[in-house]
């Protein structure tokens, strides 16, 4: 039997930083109504997302077991590894957690998010505990990405999205390559946050940006040799398009069971 999970010697386990091309780009309703949940383990924050991720309750204990103890940056262990499930990659791609998160982040109906809610919960709760990084940061994907951003517009990225520090990394062969039609992003972000320390690949210098951030596209340059760049200021909206963990969240509850039946979601309107 083929191995399943991309462990820190795979070469595949880097589809994360390409995953933009789902990115819708426009104005949807905001995030929220996770806020208002308890925070919970990460097994139970899971419990609700096995119809959605068939193999996501190993793939939970998988990653508590690799976490630090104690975790960096004062993180809990189910805040830790729920960032270090969601860095985590296995076989086939459209299983994994990231993949399937982000495709409900990016959809109209925010019914299909309520599922993700204890988990968003926790792991918006950890990222919240990480200081916010102001750098240059880069992503990129195969392709000509250039239609979809005209210069001096605004876009969203509704998705979490997975950058790296270094362009270097971008061209690694196990990524990118340096031939071929490419389009690399550098992004000027305000909030970033440096997982390092909470991924399952520490050797990629990951930079995570938390879902529903805005860009300003500063400029489209064709660079030569089939590779193009899009230049990316993060800006503030005026109101938020993440509706901001609550400041009042309770401790961690290990012995909550949670339904998933019992989940409601709310009427379309």
């Amino acid at each position: 039997m083929a191995k399943k999970y991309s462990d820190d010697d795979d070469s595949q386990h880097n589809h994360r930083f390409s995953d933009i091309t789902g990115e819708p780009c426009r104005m949807l309703l905001p995030i929220q109504g996770y806020e208002k949940k308890p925070l919970v383990s990460l097994e139970d924050a899971v419990e609700p997302l096995v119809q959605f991720v068939p193999d996501i309750k190993r793939m939970a204990y998988v990653a508590k077991m690799k976490c630090d103890n104690p975790p960096a940056d004062h993180l809990s262990k189910d805040e830790s590894a729920s960032i270090i499930l969601y860095s985590m990659e296995w076989e086939p791609q459209e299983e994994c957690l990231y993949y399937v998160l982000n495709a409900a982040l990016r959809t109209e109906n925010r019914r299909k998010l309520v599922p993700w809610f204890l988990y968003l919960k926790l792991v918006l709760t950890a990222l919240s505990k990480l200081p916010p990084l102001q750098r240059t940061v880069y992503r990129g994907v195969k392709g000509d990405m250039r239609k979809y951003y005209t210069k001096g517009e605004t876009v969203i990225w509704w998705g979490f999205s997975s950058c790296t520090t270094t362009m270097d990394v971008l061209e690694n062969d196990q990524f990118l390559g340096a031939t071929g039609t490419r389009t690399f992003f550098a992004i000027e972000c305000m909030n970033g946050k440096d997982i390092q320390q909470h991924s399952q690949y520490k050797s990629e210098d990951e930079i995570l940006l938390p879902p529903g951030r805005q860009f300003k596209v500063v400029a489209c340059l064709n660079q030569s040799g089939g590779l193009y760049m899009i230049q990316l200021r993060e800006i503030e909206p005026p109101y938020p398009l993440l509706e901001p963990v609550s400041k009042d969240v309770p401790k961690i509850s290990t012995a909550v069971t949670v339904n998933p039946s019992s989940i409601i979601a709310p009427m379309d309107r």
